[in-house]
């Protein structure tokens, strides 16, 4: 089963590694990867032409953003409803259930997550939790409400915002829908096992971390002063987020929903899969 919205991927400097890429290959679950015109070449080498989307602008140094707002723009004039956009340093899918991690080898968690999303009138924002943020030992909910979604990402495209800035992107996006009064859901029963940031050349490692934390925590507090402090912890220089005032944000179903009874698994069963 696959997800009925597109997944966009948006990756620069990484057709070598290309690990999204390669989760979704082996799922076979059908994307787009968004590259720069410069590196066609290198990435039409290891991944189907027809799978490429070629942006119209290079080297802007500002990060993602234009990247992320392209992919906006271009999944509304196709006419989708909603659309996918993920990192290019994912490794991997998984359902988390029982307290065990699993890795999926299809798309029906992105669909299931789909449509739980789709029941509701004001879900903009939702997405996979990292899978190291659901151990066997934690207790953790199906979902989290009102937080913020980051690197696995399904998107409203009626969202009143665009992206915007350089740094810290996806945080500032579902803190100004909070504020509008609508939702976000970070699912924890489907994770994403994603690399850790500045782990991997390409990306925004050098064009975006490689600047300075310090500028990039700072840069989230000009944004939003009334919910974002720096802090120092781990090291180094961190933001950190206040999201107890969007406890207030309730879910709204939608009239015409109704919701069987009892268990959908969507067809997923549990086997060992022979390493081989």
């Amino acid at each position: 089963m696959n997800p009925k919205y597109p997944i966009y991927i948006i990756s620069k400097g990484r057709w070598e590694s290309r690990l999204t890429s390669k989760a979704l290959e082996y799922m076979n679950v059908p994307y787009h990867i968004v590259i720069e015109p410069q590196e066609y070449d290198m990435y039409s080498k290891v991944i189907d032409e027809n799978k490429i989307l070629v942006l119209p602008f290079k080297n802007l140094e500002r990060g993602s953003i234009p990247a992320r707002n392209w992919v906006l723009d271009d999944s509304r004039a196709k006419g989708f409803k909603r659309h996918w956009i993920l990192d290019d340093n994912i490794r991997g899918f998984k359902r988390f259930n029982n307290n065990l991690q699993v890795r999926v080898s299809s798309g029906t968690i992105f669909k299931a997550a789909e449509d739980f999303v789709d029941r509701y009138k004001n879900v903009v924002i939702s997405g996979f939790q990292y899978d190291f943020f659901a151990k066997a030992n934690f207790q953790v909910p199906v979902y989290g409400l009102n937080t913020r979604v980051y690197s696995c990402i399904l998107i409203d495209n009626n969202i009143k915002h665009r992206w915007r800035g350089k740094y810290n992107e996806d945080t500032d996006l579902c803190l100004r829908v909070l504020k509008d009064g609508d939702c976000t859901i970070l699912f924890y029963a489907f994770l994403q096992e994603k690399a850790a940031t500045m782990t991997m050349k390409g990306g925004n490692t050098e064009e975006v971390y490689g600047k300075g934390r310090l500028k990039f925590a700072e840069s989230l507090v000009d944004q939003h002063p009334d919910l974002v402090r720096v802090t120092w912890k781990f090291g180094r220089w961190h933001h950190q987020v206040n999201y107890r005032p969007f406890q207030k944000n309730k879910l709204i179903r939608k009239e015409n929903i109704i919701v069987k009874k009892g268990i959908n698994n969507y067809g997923m069963v549990l086997k060992k899969i022979d390493e081989k």
